[in-house]
């Protein structure tokens, strides 16, 4: 199997060659016209002494080679979006108000803030109590009154 492989894989590149030297043929076909397929060997010297050299970023002091000077290219305007809107106006603060602090006893604050709040703890707890008895005392006084209404107005009478 791997013979068949193998020469499945040289027939495959056999090919390839023979297709890139016909491109290669066809391409120095166009390159070169009919009448200068005879001349082919005395153009090759001439262009080795007609050498043109283009120079972009470089002026070289021979005014034969400043003829090769290329034109810098033309570069398209480029318009930002951003910066054809109008700035954003932005509240301008004064700077010394973030230096100080906002309230002067803040740090008082946070320095008792614990004793604060076991303090509203307690002060909840307190007020929860005191309804409490107030309805207690309610409670009461509404027993008494449905049933010793009449034990009442005998005790005040005597």
């Amino acid at each position: 199997m791997s013979t068949e492989e193998e020469n499945a894989i040289e027939a495959a590149a056999a090919a390839r060659r023979e297709r890139l030297r016909a491109l290669r043929a066809a391409q120095e076909l166009l390159e070169t016209p009919d009448d200068a397929a005879d001349n082919n060997n005395t153009n090759e010297d001439d262009d080795e002494n007609d050498v043109q050299m283009k120079f972009r970023n470089y002026l070289p002091h021979d005014k034969q080679l400043q003829e090769g000077k290329v034109a810098p290219p033309v570069l398209p305007k480029f318009e930002d979006p951003i910066a054809t809107l109008p700035p954003v106006e932005e509240k301008k603060e004064d700077p010394f108000l973030n230096i100080a602090p906002k309230k002067p006893n803040w740090d008082l604050r946070r320095d008792v803030q614990k004793k604060l709040d076991k303090l509203e703890k307690r002060t909840m707890k307190a007020l929860s109590q005191l309804m409490e008895e107030e309805e207690k005392k309610r409670k009461m006084a509404e027993e008494d009154a449905g049933n010793g209404g009449d034990d009442m107005g005998v005790l005040v009478h005597q």
